[in-house]
């Protein structure tokens, strides 16, 4: 997935000035150089959200990736040593 052009604080003030409704969606969308449907993906996911839980989501996002493939490497060293069990010598 490419990286926003936005950093994370960038973001979440789109958001809000999208919140006061001062604007249409589409004319913030166009000055900040981004897809309307990107505005609405940042809402859904990062909706009602300050700068730092938004910065928190993204370091349990990382750390979630990370043990996820410390596990799928676990599962593998496990499957390896069954099948040497498994081996009639």
């Amino acid at each position: 997935m490419r990286k926003s052009k936005l950093s994370d604080e960038q973001i979440v003030a789109l958001l809000r000035e999208a919140e006061r409704g001062e604007k249409p969606i589409a004319q913030l969308a166009r000055e900040h150089g981004v897809t309307e449907q990107s505005v609405y993906r940042w809402r859904r996911k990062f909706g009602g959200s300050t700068v730092p839980d938004v910065r928190r989501l993204k370091q349990l996002e990382k750390e979630n990736g990370r043990l996820l493939r410390l596990l799928g490497q676990r599962d593998v060293e496990i499957d390896a040593m069954k099948e040497l069990i498994a081996k009639k010598w």
